[in-house]
């Protein structure tokens, strides 16, 4: 079983000095025993020993007895010699490893203590927040929920990485030290060639093992040892590689066919719990299998997209899950290597659209092959995308490609998105919505975000083919809102919304530019004709999309405010002017979220308050990653970037939390007049602190986020409409 991954506490009070001072003891020992067995000093050596015996005239007894004797002598020096350079190789390099964690883990420390966040023993996050005298400023911004879980993510990369150190390290010299009556002279130079021995020699038990016999009848303490295996080497290409190119392309399908749907069907308990493990472990094993350019590795991936259409059924049955259905189970996790995922998804996309029926019957196998067990079809289509979802370049590539089908030529982006006759009807689930939405938002996500859905990377900036994708997207579905009512896309489309913001709010700017974040994604077209308010009012329904697209919203809103005042030598008497047109756009959003949120609430009645109300706390990282990947020509950093984000998380839940439940109409018209004073309020507040830090006079300043807040009462109103 693998060992508890080190505390922070542990790493920390790590003394190195111990282990130096063995790499200094065995470096001398290496060097005295090399010189024995190699006589590099010239002297009396076991190399020289044994040539002499080998050249030697024996006789008797003597030239078999002695000889060997003497040969096996000569051969053992230089194993020791062997075993104590890699003994050598192994700890030097733990102890530049460890030295490097401490470092790591060190700097995380210190930069999170800098935005009050501290790391408690066992590598936890906890806001440590001063008072306010204490630290001169009363109102000091309170790390939100998301920032501490990031911070946690930060400290547990580096302790898991310091744990595997630990683990290939002790493994590697257990292994050198189990023969207490003989020396081996060929251990590993240090641990990457240990970590790569360990790996293979995994993978040679667990391949050997599955095909002696049938992974559905292994009991549950070999499953869980082998998740405890795929935990440990899941991102080890030695063992990556060699566990899926030993067993073969089918036989890595046949393989989880097996463990996944036994006889009988689904297993439950513990060790369906087990398998949900497995089964995500597994997929970052293939992962990283995939990113090997190797013949082996080349033909395994031909053998998966050729058996994309064999069964591969229950045992003593002739129906079961195809190849396509099997790997596709296996991408929800890891980055595949991009062509394959771009070949597999051509094969996929070829075969069901030469399939004779719909989607829902090409796929209507239920022979479980997820974990949790449920009772929907295995849509290949799901797995696969969230595979794109993990590999924005990938993803990117794959809706801007197209497939040929039955001799037809077709986008993949009009069959699996757009609304058209030839489009995919994707099969429902168990609650009526179409089964692979979720993860078609995902992989839409990370193609025009450019980092996988679930990650905490600042993105690039935004290539001309992804902002393309998003003004498709809000095409598409500006033109089609009904497409989105309660859609499990919501959510990604919310977050692109976000990363998106300052394309969103030049596309309702006019003909007056708002810097963007690389490629513009040229929405003002579909800002005319009413597309992109269609879009965001369709998506604003739901919670986490609102929260999202406000955050971000109230940011670039401030970022515009303070650069207008940075440019306020250059505007001159227009200062004031310059100021209301750039909350403008960012008013207008504000109003369109409102009423989007008395539709949900009121209306369709598929939220609460209370869920839009969180989902404007759970969703306020958009504020931080607004700042991040401005473009603002005179940016904060360090500590005021952190009062600005500050400032403004504060603003949104001040300004936009609200309890209105209930149902009358008059209650109704009460939020929506409350949201409307609370944009105004967040913007005139936006502006006055602008205009101070500016060096304009207070009463200057008041008057100009009054006229600030009078222009968001306006535009507030033309988004609604």
């Amino acid at each position: 079983m693998a060992a508890e991954m080190m505390t922070a506490q542990e790493l920390t009070d790590l003394r190195l000095g111990t282990l130096d001072t063995a790499v200094s003891d065995w470096e001398k020992m290496h060097g005295k025993l090399d010189t024995l067995a190699t006589g590099g000093g010239g002297g009396v050596s076991a190399k020289a020993l044994e040539t002499q015996a080998k050249a030697a005239d024996w006789s008797g007894a003597n030239a078999t007895i002695s000889k060997e004797f003497v040969t096996k002598i000569a051969v053992e020096f230089q194993d020791v010699a062997g075993q104590a350079k890699s003994v050598l190789g192994i700890l030097r390099d733990a102890s530049a490893a460890f030295k490097k964690h401490k470092t790591a883990l060190r700097t995380i420390i210190d930069d999170l203590a800098k935005h009050h966040i501290y790391i408690n023993d066992k590598g936890g996050a906890i806001a440590s927040v001063p008072s306010g005298a204490a630290a001169g400023k009363g109102d000091i911004p309170t790390p939100t929920d998301e920032e501490l879980a990031v911070a946690e993510r930060r400290v547990k990369r580096v302790l898991w990485e310091a744990s595997e150190t630990d683990r290939i390290a002790a493994r590697a010299l257990r292994a050198l030290a189990k023969n207490k009556h003989d020396f081996t002279g060929d251990g590993p130079g240090g641990l990457k060639e240990a970590d790569d021995r360990q790996g293979k020699a995994d993978a040679d038990y667990w391949a050997k093992k599955a095909q002696e016999s049938n992974p559905g009848e292994w009991s549950d303490a070999e499953i869980a040892r082998f998740n405890e295996t795929l935990k440990d080497q899941r991102d080890n290409p030695g063992f990556s590689e060699r566990f899926a190119t030993t067993l073969g392309g089918e036989g890595t399908l046949q393989f989880w066919r097996d463990m996944a749907a036994p006889p009988g069907g689904a297993v439950e308990g513990d060790r369906a719990k087990t398998l949900a493990e497995v089964q995500d472990n597994l997929s970052m094993t293939l992962a990283t299998a995939t990113q090997s350019e190797s013949p082996a590795m080349d033909t395994w991936k031909r053998e998966v997209i050729a058996a994309g259409d064999k069964p591969f059924p229950i045992q003593g049955l002739p129906m079961g899950p195809n190849g396509y259905q099997v790997m596709s189970s296996l991408m929800d996790k890891g980055k595949f290597d991009d062509e394959f995922l771009n070949d597999y998804g051509d094969s996929l996309l070829k075969y069901e659209r030469e399939y004779p029926g719909d989607p829902e019957v090409a796929w209507r196998d239920t022979a479980n092959l997820n974990y949790p067990p449920t009772d929907e079809p295995n849509d290949p289509f799901v797995g696969f995308m969230e595979g794109l979802g993990h590999n924005p370049e990938a993803s990117l590539d794959f809706f801007n490609d197209s497939t040929t089908a039955d001799g037809k030529e077709m986008d993949n982006w009009d069959y699996l998105v757009a609304k058209g006759d030839d489009a995919r009807a994707w099969p429902p689930g168990e609650d009526g919505k179409p089964l692979g939405h979720d993860a078609l938002g995902h992989a839409l996500e990370s193609a025009t975000i450019g980092v996988p859905h679930d990650s905490d990377a600042t993105p690039p900036k935004h290539s001309a083919g992804s902002a393309e994708l998003v003004n498709r997207i809000v095409a598409e579905y500006g033109k089609n809102p009904d497409r989105l009512d309660a859609s499990p896309m919501n959510d990604s489309f919310g977050n692109i919304t976000a990363e998106y913001m300052r394309d969103v709010q030049d596309g309702l700017n006019g003909r007056r530019d708002v810097p963007t974040y690389g490629s513009n994604a040229n929405l003002g077209d579909l800002g005319n004709d009413g597309t992109l308010k269609s879009f965001l009012g369709a998506v604003g329904k739901d919670p986490d999309a609102y929260g999202a697209i406000l955050n971000s919203q109230q940011a670039v809103s401030t970022e515009l405010i303070n650069d207008a005042f940075h440019e306020r030598d250059k505007l001159g008497n227009v200062l004031s002017e310059e100021v209301n047109l750039r909350v403008a756009p960012g008013a207008e959003i504000a109003g369109i979220m409102a009423d989007s949120r008395t539709q949900a609430v009121y209306d369709d009645k598929i939220a609460a308050d209370a869920e839009f109300n969180e989902g404007l706390v759970t969703a306020d990282k958009w504020a931080g990653r607004a700042i991040d990947t401005g473009l603002a020509r005179f940016p904060v950093a360090g500590e005021a970037a952190g009062w600005v984000v500050g400032d403004i998380r504060e603003a949104v839940l001040e300004n936009y939390t609200r309890d209105s439940s209930g149902e009358a109409q008059k209650e109704r018209d009460t939020f929506l007049a409350t949201q409307r004073s609370g944009s105004a309020d967040a913007m005139y507040d936006a502006t006055y602190t602008a205009a101070i830090e500016a060096g304009i006079s207070e009463t200057q300043a008041k008057a100009m986020a009054g006229s600030s807040s009078e222009q968001v009462k306006d535009s507030y109103g033309q988004g609604r409409q």
